[in-house]
C-alpha cells in the first residue's frame, strides 16, 4: 500500500453547513461535537451548522470550529481504515496535524487552538491590518515591494501558498499600496482575503509570547508518524521541537510550497485534504501536478475518496 499524507486546511476553509453531512450519519461524530462543546462551553452545533457566517468567521470562534471538523473528518476516514502515514497542516490546520500524529489529545487540541483564536483577535484590536492574496507575482518582486513601502506601512510576505499565489500581511494602507504597485509589476489579480487581522507578521507578537507560555503547561508528546511544520518546512524531531514551532508559526510565514515538495521529495504521492471545503486540493495543482490530491468533507467525498484510493493506492 503506497503511503498517504493527511493534509488539513485552516482559517478561511471554513463554512455555515460544514460538518454536518458526518454528524447526520455517524454517532461518534456527534459524541465528538459534544465533547468540544462541553471542553470549550462553546456551542458547536450551531456555530457550525446555523452560523450566522459573521460570527463563525470572527477568529476566536471559527479557529476552534475548525479544528474540530478536521478531526472529525480523520475519525471518519480513520474509522472507514484509511489513516496517514505523515500530515502537515496550513497555520491552524497544523494543530489537527499534530493532533493526527498524537501529539495531544483531543480536548487538549481544542483548548490549544481556543487560546491560539483568542490570542490572535485581541492583538488584531490592538494592531489592526488585513491580508492580500497576490496571484502571478514572483516572492523576489513582492519582497522588494513590502521593502519599498515602510514608510506607509509594514507589509510581509505571510503565506507561501504555491509558486504563483502568495499572501501579503500587515496595515490596510501598506497593502493597499502593495496591491497597486503588485500589478504595476504585472500581478494577474491581488485581493484582500475576509480576515479579521493581519496574521503571520510581526503584529502578533504579543499572541506569540501569550501562546508560548501556555503551550508551556501542556506536556505534548512526541509524534507517531512524521508532520511537516509551516514554519521550518521541515520534519518534526521532538515534542520539544514541535513546542518551539508552534510558538513561531504565529509571527512567521506559512512555508506550504516548501513544505509540499519536501513531501514529494522524499517519495509521497497521494494526498487526501482532511477538513472543510478545498483549498489545499486546489492549491496542489498550482504546486505538482505529479501527485494526487482529493478531498473529504462529506459523505460524498468519502465515497469519492474509497474509490479513488481503490484505483490509485
Amino acid at each position: 500500500m503506497k503511503d498517504i499524507v493527511f493534509l488539513f486546511p485552516g482559517q478561511g476553509s471554513q463554512y455555515v453547513g460544514m460538518g454536518k453531512d458526518f454528524f447526520d450519519h455517524f454517532f461518534f461524530v456527534r459524541e465528538l461535537f459534544d465533547q468540544a462543546s462541553d471542553a470549550l462551553g462553546m456551542n458547536f452545533k450551531q456555530l457550525c451548522f446555523q452560523g450566522p457566517e459573521e460570527i463563525l468567521t470572527e477568529t476566536e470562534n471559527v479557529q476552534p470550529a475548525i479544528t474540530l471538523i478536521n478531526i472529525t473528518c480523520l475519525k471518519v476516514l480513520m474509522n472507514e481504515g484509511i489513516s496517514p502515514s505523515a500530515s502537515a497542516g496550513h497555520s491552524l490546520g497544523e494543530y489537527s496535524a499534530l493532533y493526527a500524529g498524537n501529539a495531544f489529545d483531543f480536548n487538549e487540541a481544542m483548548k490549544l487552538v481556543q487560546f491560539r483564536g483568542q490570542f490572535m483577535q485581541e492583538a488584531a484590536k490592538k494592531n489592526p491590518g488585513g491580508m492580500l492574496a497576490v496571484i502571478g507575482l514572483d516572492y523576489e518582486k513582492l519582497s522588494d515591494i513590502c521593502n519599498s513601502i515602510k514608510e506607509i506601512g509594514s507589509v510581509e510576505i505571510a503565506n507561501h501558498n504555491s509558486p504563483h499565489q502568495l499572501i501579503l500581511t500587515g496595515e490596510i494602507k501598506g497593502l493597499e499600496r502593495a496591491a497597486e504597485l503588485a500589478k504595476k509589476e504585472g500581478a494577474k489579480l491581488t485581493k484582500f482575503l475576509k480576515v479579521s487581522g493581519p496574521w503571520h507578521s510581526r503584529f502578533m507578537e504579543e499572541a506569540q509570547k501569550r501562546m508560548e507560555e501556555v503551550l508551556k503547561k501542556f506536556s505534548l508528546r512526541n509524534l507517531a508518524f512524521p508532520v511537516i511544520s509551516n514554519y521550518a518546512a521541515d520534519y518534526q524531531t521532538d515534542s520539544g521541537q514541535t513546542q518551539k514551532n508552534l510558538v513561531h508559526q504565529i509571527t512567521s510565514p506559512v512555508l506550504w510550497t516548501d513544505s509540499i515538495n519536501r513531501f514529494v521529495i522524499d517519495g509521497f504521492q497521494i494526498f487526501i485534504e482532511v477538513g472543510p471545503n478545498k483549498v489545499l486540493s486546489k492549491l496542489m495543482r498550482d504546486i505538482n501536478r505529479e501527485v494526487k490530491a482529493i478531498n473529504v468533507e462529506n459523505m460524498d467525498t468519502l465515497e469519492k475518496c474509497k474509490r479513488f484510493l481503490e484505483e490509485n493506492v
